[in-house]
């Protein structure tokens, strides 16, 4: 299995199509994947963050404990983290 960084490199310069069947491909992954994608939305930006924040709610529930552990040790990545929890249970933001 290609790494999540691997993958990622797809992104850059990439159009629409490219960006779906990237987010596609992490799913694809499972949730073998979640500790790559939870370092990797740690470090990256832009449309990377944005395809990897999108995997990690679509992977759903199993996202949410590699989130809550990052936010625990990354206190500057705790609102993203709460941000995607609430996604990820449909909860609206306060």
């Amino acid at each position: 299995m290609k790494s999540v960084k691997d993958i990622l490199t797809k992104l850059e310069n990439a159009d629409n199509s490219v960006k779906n069947e990237v987010e596609n491909m992490l799913v694809e992954c499972g949730t073998s994947a979640l500790p790559q994608l939870v370092d990797q939305l740690q470090v990256v930006r832009g449309v990377k963050r944005g395809v990897v924040a999108m995997t990690l709610i679509r992977l759903g529930d199993a996202s949410i404990e590699y989130l809550e552990n990052a936010a625990k040790q990354n206190k500057d990545f705790e609102w993203v983290a709460e941000y995607l929890i609430r996604e990820i249970k449909g909860e609206i933001a306060a």
